[in-house]
């Protein structure tokens, strides 16, 4: 006989049941350029590699409690005291750390939409209410009505900038008025992933001097190039800091990758160098799309927004040309900037999409 449980499972809470999935790129098995997940096209230097592999070494010892020789580094550039500085596994740890940490059930957490996919996800894992205020006309974050949104219950505002996945901007004027109507007691998290790859009129670490509820969030992933290392950092007052410290789990971010991160930090010319490359391909792919009709906004990250309902047809044609890209469908592609040959095999995709489009069209038996 048969003594086991019936085929009852444990069940996650509710939010994580309900919350959506991040997405993964079609036919990365297939093609010859990825351009799907905004990585950097140039490999890690020499130097870094040669910093991660000593430090591999001592793999049997863990790493420093909090990053610390690289919490360091970072705060002798930026010319922050090293209490203002926290470094971990990414940013995307780092920002969940944040919402555990100052939202939670019963709270609401407001962003731009669309905006990083990932935002819905970790607002959800924390237990909050996401309220998703729609771009404007010109695909760009509407602050006066994420103020508008804000209520007793929010706890935090996430501000994309650039945004991913449309790479549009917010002038830092802007920025400072929208910080000025935001409570005092609602976090701002300005989420500058892309940072590098904007003409930059202010340096954001500024704001934390008159906005104690504001944090800044960056990453080593993009420009950098260390996103398999898996590196972020964020800069906020201190009481901030020590609460995200006391939440977070001890040793966030190896050895390994810190030795690369801070390798890679001393490399500003080349790093530099790597996104002045990006910002020209970003130019030339740009400048072909808008030729074809496409309207493409001035991006600030290492990619360029498609607008295109048939945002999946687009995709699986790119794929067939040799290039995987990130669709959201009924919205667009998103394509991050590699080499000339990716650019040229997306523009070559495009041209057999619009044309097998126009084909359609005036075929009759199809209407």
């Amino acid at each position: 006989m048969d003594d086991s449980p019936t085929h009852a499972r444990p069940a996650p809470r509710a939010e994580i049941e309900a919350l959506p999935r991040y997405s993964r790129a079609s036919g990365l098995d297939k093609v010859t350029w990825v351009a799907s997940s905004n990585e950097s096209p140039v490999a890690p230097s020499p130097a870094v590699q040669n910093a991660m592999a000593a430090a591999a070494a001592s793999l049997n010892r863990y790493p420093s409690l909090f990053g610390d020789q690289l919490v360091a580094a970072i705060a002798e550039r930026l010319k922050v005291p090293p209490d203002q500085v926290m470094v971990g596994a990414g940013s995307l740890s780092l920002l969940q750390h944040m919402l555990v940490a100052y939202a939670g059930s019963g709270t609401e957490v407001v962003h731009a939409w669309r905006s990083y996919e990932a935002y819905p996800i970790l607002v959800g894992v924390a237990g909050s209410a996401g309220l998703r205020v729609g771009l404007d006309a010109e695909l760009r974050h509407q602050l006066d009505a994420m103020v508008g949104a804000i209520t007793d219950r929010t706890k935090v505002v996430i501000i994309c900038n650039p945004n991913n996945p449309t790479g549009t901007m917010i002038r830092h004027d802007d920025l400072m008025r929208f910080l000025g109507q935001v409570p005092g007691n609602v976090l701002v998290v300005l989420d500058e992933a892309y940072r590098e790859y904007t003409a930059q009129e202010h340096d954001e670490v500024a704001l934390l001097a008159t906005f104690p509820n504001v944090v800044v969030l960056r990453t080593f992933s993009k420009a950098y190039g260390l996103a398999g290392a898996r590196v972020g950092y964020l800069l906020a007052a201190p009481e901030i800091i020590g609460n995200l410290r006391a939440s977070a789990p001890p040793f966030g971010l190896s050895s390994v990758a810190e030795a690369g991160a801070v390798a890679a930090w001393g490399e500003q010319d080349l790093m530099k160098a790597n996104v002045a490359a990006v910002v020209a391909e970003r130019a030339f792919l740009a400048a072909g799309l808008g030729s074809r009709g496409f309207r493409v906004p001035e991006s600030g990250g290492n990619f360029v927004w498609i607008e295109a309902e048939q945002a999946k047809g687009l995709e699986k044609e790119c794929i067939r040309h040799g290039v995987s890209v990130r669709a959201f469908d009924g919205e667009g592609v998103r394509v991050s900037i590699g080499s000339r040959g990716a650019s040229l095999a997306v523009l070559a995709a495009v041209d057999t999409f619009l044309k097998d489009r126009q084909i359609r069209r005036n075929d009759s038996s199809i209407i």
